[in-house]
């Protein structure tokens, strides 16, 4: 029993070394720690850890071993794009863990968040969103036409939005663009969005870039803030992204350049 004991002993304090290595490649070992490491990565991603992953990760680690020693034996690191690639690549590496360090150091905090909020829920106060309908038309003769035939009442709106909208989104409802600020609008159709009466049709039609409109505004009511819970992941990437914006910018005004 004690000579048993003996050589599991030994056996144990030699797994360690021998399992250092997860294979060898043309002579080249492949240490596990970069198999490890490797699995860490895909389990912080989402992975699930298991047997078969494993083998996978290992296979894949050798097929790249392979691979590169056959780039290197054709002197493929020795051509200047594949350089600028590496250093490219290089760059893009290091700038990303920059960022990443940057807000590890310098977190959104839960209360920034909460303040933010309190920001834009006061700037969105009293502001109103509205229910619009509209068609868009190539040209001003054919939107004049068709607001004619509305003002007529020889065809309703839903149906000439049907009919001739160039607007495939809307057309198909009718015009119906659903609720929204008039700012989501571009500049001309946005003042006649925020002038025009409930339920008034355009007086005439209304050019932007994208054509010509007819519009009626349908409904309209106060912007409805959403509570906070259900905006703070966003509020919190918003302000991790200005973080970052204002970093960037720090460091090229502080940096020499000739």
């Amino acid at each position: 029993m004690k000579r048993f004991a003996a050589i599991m002993l030994t056996c144990a304090m030699a797994v360690p070394v021998y399992a250092q290595n997860a294979a060898t490649v043309n002579g080249k070992p492949i240490p596990q720690k970069s198999v490890d490491d490797f699995i860490a990565l895909l389990i912080e991603q989402g992975a699930q850890d298991s047997p078969e992953l494993r083998e996978q990760v290992k296979q894949e680690i050798i097929g790249r071993t392979i691979m590169v020693q056959a780039a290197e034996a054709a002197g493929i690191a020795n051509q200047p794009a594949v350089n600028q690639e590496i250093e490219l690549a290089k760059q893009g590496i290091m700038i990303r863990a920059l960022m990443s360090d940057y807000l590890k150091k310098n977190p959104v905090t839960d209360a920034q968040v909460a303040a933010e909020y309190e920001v834009l829920k006061k700037q969105e106060a009293g502001k109103q969103e509205y229910r619009v309908r509209h068609i868009l038309l190539e040209n001003e003769d054919q939107a004049k036409s068709v607001l004619a035939d509305l003002k007529s009442k020889k065809t309703t709106f839903e149906d000439a939005a049907k009919q001739y909208s160039k607007d495939p989104g809307s057309a198909a409802r009718g015009g119906d663009l659903g609720w929204s600020a008039s700012s989501s609008y571009v500049a001309p159709f946005a003042n006649a969005v925020n002038t025009q009466k409930k339920g008034e049709l355009s007086a005439a039609p209304v050019q932007s870039d994208f054509g010509w409109h007819i519009l009626v505004v349908e409904d309209s009511r106060p912007i409805t803030f959403p509570e906070l819970n259900d905006v703070k992941d966003q509020i919190a990437e918003m302000m991790r992204q200005t973080k970052l914006e204002q970093y960037q910018q720090s460091l090229m005004q502080n940096a020499k350049i000739d």
